[in-house]
């Protein structure tokens, strides 16, 4: 079945970038010239998705006004034959929790969840590869991490691996080191199976207090299975501050008429 429809979840509170995130969303930080979430929308329609569907919150505006405008521009954004709709979340719960928000607009279709944190730069859309290899299991962009890292993550418990395919038997949310099964680590791109709602409507809290996609998907794994899809591209994680610059100096250092302004910096630091 062809996968249409998208979720971002965009109603996280950005604490990592406060006091900027008391006044702007995360999701509007820029990239250059354009914000990580004009990049996703990008992402999502190179891989064929016509309906958007944005999970946002009190103080996140300022996303809607500025697709009010991109989508009445179709020189940015081009989706006469798509749709675009808003679901406020009233509390951030986490990702199990705002994914479950757009339930009724899902109905009984696979779709996609896209965190517009990972920014992932390629010619390909890492969505759009992934979509050419979904199989109706659930499916997880993954990456390798340095076993320091994995605390941060998802982590998958390998039951067999392929050039591009990673089979997971379990998952593990933000494990410790010690406990981690491997360094396969699920960044923010999903392809899922609609029962992933019959989950989590009835799924407690997890790590961190909040409703943990994650948990549900482990859940699921006799009945769906879940498939880590090692992409192509490199994967900024721009959740964080470090992650942010890396991928604005990235995207800089690629265009000719800026990247003299990086190179003259380093030779005035020299």
């Amino acid at each position: 079945m062809k996968i249409r429809k998208v979720v971002f979840p965009v109603g996280g509170l950005g604490t990592r970038f406060l006091p900027i995130t008391r006044a702007i969303p995360k999701e509007m930080l820029g990239i250059i010239d354009k914000p990580l979430i004009h990049y996703a929308f990008e992402e999502a329609m190179a891989a064929g998705m016509d309906q958007f569907i944005l999970v946002t919150r009190h103080g996140k505006n300022s996303i809607e006004d500025y697709f009010d405008y991109m989508f009445t521009h179709s020189q940015h954004f081009n989706i006469k034959n798509g749709s675009v709709c808003y679901v406020r979340q009233n509390e951030p719960r986490g990702l199990g929790h705002a994914v479950l928000c757009a339930k009724n607009l899902i109905g009984d279709e696979p779709f996609a969840v896209m965190s517009a944190d990972d920014f992932i730069l390629h010619s390909k859309s890492c969505l759009g590869e992934m979509t050419a290899n979904y199989d109706g299991s659930n499916m997880v962009a993954v990456v390798r991490v340095a076993p320091e890292e994995v605390s941060k993550y998802g982590i998958l418990d390998v039951e067999s691996e392929s050039e591009r395919l990673v089979i997971a038997k379990s998952v593990d949310e933000k494990p410790s080191a010690a406990m981690a099964k491997s360094t396969h680590a699920i960044v923010g791109r999903y392809l899922l199976s609609s029962k992933v709602f019959d989950v989590l409507v009835n799924l407690k809290p997890g790590v961190g207090n909040e409703i943990q996609l994650t948990d549900a998907l482990l859940k699921m794994i006799p009945s769906i299975g879940l498939t880590g899809f090692k992409f192509e591209g490199q994967r900024f994680d721009c959740g964080s501050k470090e992650g942010l610059l890396e991928a604005i100096l990235h995207v800089a250092s690629l265009d000719k008429s800026l990247k003299h302004v990086i190179d003259n910096f380093w030779e005035k630091k020299a």
